[in-house]
């Protein structure tokens, strides 16, 4: 995989490319606390199939940075989604396949709702990412709230100098707690851990989980986007959801369809003993799932 990045209006973004170059392209998004080696062995079988290959960081991780420092760090769901709606257009790329979980999921979501000509298929792992951040101020079961403890710590300032200077400590326990299953190495974690030490991780983090829940204000710059996010947009565009049944943080009840959310075709699987960390414990569902919405010459 070919170490790239591309300037978009508010970032610069760093990614991975394989495959053909003219092969449909695939966008590869991960999720938080991870970065871009979720999909390490999700990529090469889809580049080896004669797709495209894009797998970038997201704002706040590894190489992507910000253009200047007078951007808020933001890591609302309107912010994610236009990083990606703005790094499509930065490539020249017509439409692509998305495939994301957690904040990548969220952010390919986005683009499949509001940006749909710009996206072929989606596979949504845990479902559909949207927000519902006027709905998010009711509690949710007993349960819940217990696994999202993390964002209540993040809410604190104590939660904040927590991920400041245990970062890696957090992170490595929530992949235990959100993937029982999987038995990850040292090697593999402090891979991935590396893409946190980005000088905007701690920032784009706290305001990312405070905002979703209407306890810090957005980027002004969004202000529309949020809007119409509000409003629980469908997606239309054909899509896979993958949920594991082991999943840690998102059950997989919460991936239930709802037809007013999906109004185009729309699949789902459970995948047995699978964890949040999905495309690192079975990479071949993820490939397989392209596969299925895509034809490749």
């Amino acid at each position: 995989m070919t170490p790239r990045s591309i300037r978009t209006p508010v970032l610069d973004i760093g990614f991975l490319e394989s495959g053909p170059a003219l092969g449909p392209t695939v966008i590869l998004l991960h999720g938080w606390p991870s970065d871009i080696h979720d999909y390490d062995d999700v990529a090469p079988p889809l580049a080896e199939a004669g797709f495209r290959v894009l797998v970038p960081w997201l704002r706040g991780f590894g190489s992507t940075h910000f253009l200047n420092a007078g951007i808020p760090r933001s890591g609302q769901q309107a912010a994610l989604g236009a990083d990606l709606r703005d790094f499509i257009d930065a490539l020249s790329i017509k439409a692509a396949i998305l495939v994301g979980y957690d904040w990548g999921g969220r952010a390919a979501c986005v683009t499949a709702a509001l940006w749909p000509e710009r996206v072929n298929a989606l596979v949504a792992i845990t479902g559909y990412g949207i927000q519902d951040i006027v709905g998010a101020a009711h509690p949710g079961p007993a349960e819940q709230e217990y696994r999202h403890w993390y964002q209540w710590y993040f809410h604190t300032n104590r939660g904040r100098s927590g991920l400041t200077e245990n970062r890696a400590g957090i992170a490595r326990l929530l992949w235990h707690l959100w993937s029982p299953n999987w038995a990850f190495d040292d090697a593999t974690f402090k891979t991935t851990a590396a893409s946190f030490d980005n000088r905007d991780f701690v920032g784009v983090t706290i305001q990312s989980y405070r905002h979703r829940y209407g306890n810090a204000p957005g980027d002004p710059a969004y202000d529309v986007l949020e809007a119409a996010l509000a409003k629980q947009p469908p997606i239309g565009v054909p899509t896979i959801v993958l949920h594991g049944e082991a999943d840690g943080v998102g059950p997989p009840a919460g991936s239930i369809p709802r037809d007013r959310l999906f109004t185009g075709p729309m699949e789902r699987r459970l995948i047995p003993r699978a964890g949040h960390f999905l495309p690192r414990e079975n990479p071949q569902d993820v490939v397989a799932a392209v596969k299925r919405l895509a034809v490749v010459d």
